[in-house]
């Protein structure tokens, strides 16, 4: 007889945040959009790409995804080339392919041929000794909609502060 007991569960959720290693992230990307719906894609390296992503050499800024001929590409995402390559070493701006399931290519093909939709990519990351990409699709926001998000981080950060003053006095 067996059971799955809270420490189970707790073991479970232990492994797969540890699994998880962040080598790249968007943060620009959440001020800049509002973000609808995440996926989870893997990349297709070459090896001195590899290395070099393990290594954190990955730039996301000014990147986005695409979707052409059936397949999803991320395009312009800088990888660094690796320090101890040789000639054979990778072109950094290469486009990338990425692997995702056909019903999702099928989805984000409908989803940004809409008005003002698009792929950002969020964070580049090693997850159980490979290397993903999370992708959201995204709207981007308006000059006013910035301001309010702008507004409620002061507001939120005050609040946070005057909590904390009336509890040490």
């Amino acid at each position: 007889m067996t059971s799955t007991g809270f420490g189970a569960c707790r073991t479970n959720l232990q492994k797969q945040g540890n699994d998880i290693k962040i080598l790249a992230a968007n943060r620009r990307a959440g001020h800049n959009y509002f973000f609808l719906d995440r996926f989870e894609a893997g990349l297709v390296l070459t090896g001195t790409e590899v290395k070099a992503a393990r290594a954190g050499k990955i730039q996301l800024t000014d990147s986005y995804a695409e979707v052409k001929g059936n397949e999803a590409w991320l395009v312009n995402a800088h990888i660094s080339p690796y320090s101890h390559g040789n000639r054979q070493n990778h072109d950094p701006l290469r486009n990338r392919k990425l692997l995702l399931h056909r019903q999702e290519i099928d989805k984000l093909l409908g989803k940004t041929r809409e008005k003002g939709l698009t792929l950002i990519p969020t964070r580049v990351y090693l997850k159980g000794g490979l290397i993903k990409c999370e992708l959201a699709l995204a709207r981007a926001k308006k000059l006013h909609d910035k301001r309010a998000a702008e507004r409620e981080r002061t507001a939120a950060a005050e609040a946070r502060e005057a909590m904390h003053r009336a509890r040490k006095s």
